[in-house]
């Protein structure tokens, strides 16, 4: 088997693509993400990594908080969309016909299509480059109740997900396995 090297770059794929609401006074706006993720359980902590020149830069590093919604098949376009317009020019909420509710802890609007949004405090701004770093403490995690299965549980399945992967959307596929199905002991 042989290998190209190549220079250091980002190809750390799928990633999620998430799209990130924000508020600051009557300054509201969505853009899309692909850099998201945990960073920690315990306290529960999250990241975005943003460029200073969006539009949103500054809107969330002046009220220091922002929601996470996870993106489905159904918001593909929406997600491209706001990844490719600046809040600077246009309301993307209005353009794309986003509905939103009131988050439980800030005051941030979030999509009432996300099944899951993730409410956010910047702790720290960490500046890396290209991008700055947005660490944050989860604050509360809302989720659409239409994903619940008949006992209860949170069905992510049901969500629809999708990623982003080097340039492209995709649907995510069926599941493969589950935490320690290659340890699990057979009966």
């Amino acid at each position: 088997m042989s290998r190209q090297t190549w220079k250091p770059g980002t190809l750390v794929y799928p990633v999620p693509a998430v799209l990130i609401t924000c508020k600051d006074g009557e300054n509201e706006n969505v853009f899309t993400v692909a850099w998201t993720g945990t960073i920690c359980t315990d306290p529960a902590m999250t990241y975005i990594s943003v460029r200073k020149e969006r539009h949103s830069y500054d809107i969330i590093k002046n009220s220091g908080v922002f929601c996470i919604n996870l993106t489905t098949e159904e918001l593909a376009y929406a997600t491209d969309y706001c990844g490719v317009k600046s809040g600077r020019n246009e309301d993307k909420f209005k353009t794309l016909n986003l509905e939103t509710e009131k988050c439980s802890q800030i005051d941030v609007p979030m999509l009432k299509k996300s099944p899951v949004t993730i409410e956010c405090k910047v702790e720290e701004i960490k500046e890396l480059g290209s991008h700055d770093m947005f660490i944050a403490k989860v604050l509360a995690v809302n989720v659409d109740e239409k994903y619940m299965d008949e006992t209860g549980k949170f069905d992510m399945e049901r969500c629809k997900l999708m990623a982003y992967s080097h340039g492209h959307y995709y649907k995510l596929g069926e599941q493969i396995g589950k935490f320690g199905f290659s340890v699990k002991k057979n009966k």
